[in-house]
């Protein structure tokens, strides 16, 4: 967006053009280049960055997209204020201030129905002033410890940290592309609390139909997260065996029979002489008598034993105690949506070799995946059983891009450092509020002091922030910036204006709502507030309106994405350990999407007049 769109003002507010009776090439192509984009973003085949990246090269190979502007957007202030923003939310988690209020819960919340209203409540508070995927996943593990019926409180809590970003700039990625978006079209960004005026009531009527209403529409038959030994069904595929004395595997080391299967059975442990060995075995030498505890694949177990010499104990299930201790741990962990083990298989990725952990299981909509374990494609929202050294669980977890579903104590953060990271984020966003330095300066002073205050490392800096919508909002804002270019903002707005007739102008604005909502729910929102925040400037500059109350019509479109688990991570996030089928979402999320239409519409009016 930036310079350019400065520089094709006539595109926005000039004399309306004459309509067009046919596209030009350029709006042909950038046409091809969305439509696919979007095709491949609801397919989900290839991560939504490799799309939007791809997508980026073909417009520049396609001349829409200039050379000297192809990667412009990375240096956008909306690419740095949402870095920045993941980077606070990090330092503020790991203070320990997120504790305080996670004691209050676990204090005072007794009874499914006081668990959910202080989660949700709470998970709206922080999705204000946070990165609303960091909310989520401080409150997931918390949500899950206390409840005894996980799918009735993760869905209300996935929504409800969606509704608290409503309120905020910095409270989704989309708000902060509207804002900026805006500076590009009248001179001046929305301010710090400009969103509060329509997201908070709506953050708290949605509130209020979640957890009166819409929880008790989830289908009561999702089992959701359950102990390890019934989500995963273990004795299925983790057996028990011993080396009989004529295999031909004695003296010979543990990494030698796991190669013996081409689905990559695994020795997770290992007994002898009453004692277990569980860390750094693949190169202990094997004896015969060695007890072995194996995840194999049910469909090769036959030809395992037989080729390696083995003999089943008759152990028909094997205790998960056996697999840990108090060195080795194992942990339940969701893949989270842009992780680098997102789409690839444990085969390929040879975990225990990079990672340092053994996959044991995996699960899926709740249920556990049996077959090909080693070659299970990992999707967003599978859940994944662990084993590794426990000091080194955690960073292994963290460094595959997944998300931890357990802690040890709830007692989240390191503790007397509570005071400065509170501290320099409230003077960033009074900065900010009192117009002393744009967010992305303000926020990213505050990186830099959190970083020299060592509140933060640089290295959890780097891996904090979340380099897939980086790459996401870099790519897409050329791409948004070229159907600006072409044109191809004024033929759909035209063609919007044109079809809508004599309607009313509220109407209008509906229709750019609900466009944006529905497009949100099928693809990334922020990608979806990119593609429609100069549409929307362009159907307004059409009817002689201001562009504020549109551009705020996308802003809530684009963040209330409740029908599908694909519309926004969150609602990935919860997916297995909820138990929830693709299905589910729709139950809550449509009333509760009509809802937010009926209320949106007059209050963005009212605030924000045309």
């Amino acid at each position: 967006m930036g310079s350019r769109l400065r520089g094709n003002d006539n595109l926005r507010f000039g004399a309306p053009r004459a309509k067009t009776l046919g596209m030009t090439t350029e709006q042909i192509i950038i046409f091809a280049i969305l439509g696919l984009s979007l095709v491949f973003f609801m397919w989900g085949r290839w991560r939504y960055d490799v799309v939007a990246f791809t997508a980026l090269i073909v417009a520049v190979i396609g001349g829409v997209v200039p050379t000297d502007a192809a990667f412009a957007g990375f240096g956008h202030p909306a690419v740095i204020t949402v870095a920045a923003v993941l980077v606070i939310s990090r330092a503020l988690q790991v203070s320990g201030v997120i504790s305080i209020f996670a004691d209050a819960v676990i204090r005072f919340a007794k009874g499914q129905g006081a668990q959910m209203t202080a989660l949700s409540g709470l998970g709206a508070l922080l999705s204000a002033f946070m990165n609303n995927v960091g909310a989520l996943a401080l409150l997931m593990p918390l949500a899950l410890r206390l409840s005894d019926r996980p799918s009735a409180v993760l869905m209300p809590l996935s929504f409800a940290t969606i509704l608290g970003g409503l309120v905020t700039l910095i409270g989704t990625p989309p708000n902060i592309i509207i804002a900026t978006y805006r500076a590009d079209v009248s001179g001046a960004p929305f301010g710090m609390f400009d969103f509060a005026f329509v997201g908070l009531p709506i953050a708290l009527v949605g509130l209020l139909f979640v957890l009166l209403i819409g929880w008790r529409l989830i289908p009561k038959n999702r089992a959701g997260r359950r102990s390890a030994e019934e989500m995963f069904d273990l004795d299925t595929y983790i057996v028990e065996a011993s080396l009989n004395e004529d295999s031909e595997y004695v003296g010979r080391k543990v990494h030698e029979l796991e190669e013996l299967d081409e689905e990559q059975s695994i020795v997770v442990g290992l007994m002898r002489d009453d004692t277990r060995r569980l860390m750094r075995i693949t190169n202990e030498y094997l004896r015969a008598g060695d007890i072995l505890h194996l995840r194999v694949d049910p469909a090769t177990i036959d030809e395992l034993l037989k080729k390696g010499g083995l003999t089943l104990t008759g152990s028909d299930h094997p205790d998960m105690e056996n697999i840990r201790s108090d060195q080795v741990g194992i942990i339940e962990a969701v893949v989270q949506p842009g992780s680098r083990i997102e789409g690839r298989t444990a085969m390929n990725l040879r975990l225990r070799r990079h990672f340092g952990v053994a996959l044991l299981a995996v699960a899926r909509e709740g249920a556990p995946v049996v077959d090909r374990i080693a070659r299970v494609r990992f999707r967003a929202g599978d859940v994944l059983l662990l084993q590794g050294e426990e000091s080194e669980l955690p960073d292994a977890v963290a460094e595959m891009g997944c998300l931890p579903l357990a802690t040890r104590n709830l007692n989240i953060g390191r503790g007397g450092r509570v005071l400065i990271p509170v501290l320099i984020f409230a003077a960033s966003v009074f900065a900010t509020v009192m117009g002393l330095a744009p967010v992305h300066v303000s926020f990213a002073g505050a990186v830099v002091a959190l970083v020299l205050l060592e509140r933060i490392s640089m290295r959890e800096a780097y891996e904090t922030i979340e380099w897939p919508v980086i790459v996401l909002l870099g790519a897409m804002i050329p791409l948004g910036d070229a159907l600006q270019s072409t044109g191809g903002t004024q033929l759909i707005a035209d063609s919007i204006v044109g079809l809508a007739g004599a309607i009313p102008a509220f109407a209008v604005l509906g229709i750019v709502l609900v466009v944006t909502m529905t497009l949100s729910d099928l693809m990334n929102n922020a990608a979806t507030a990119i593609v429609m925040a100069p549409i929307s400037v362009a159907i307004a500059t059409n009817l002689g309106f201001s562009p504020d109350p549109f551009l705020m019509a996308v802003a809530i479109g684009a963040s209330c994405a409740f029908l599908t688990p694909i519309g926004h991570q969150n609602n990935v996030l919860v997916m297995g350990p909820g138990g929830y089928r693709f299905g589910d979402y729709w139950r809550m999320g449509l009333p509760l999407e009509i809802i937010i239409v009926g209320i949106s519409i007059p209050l963005i009016m009212f605030f924000w007049p045309l």
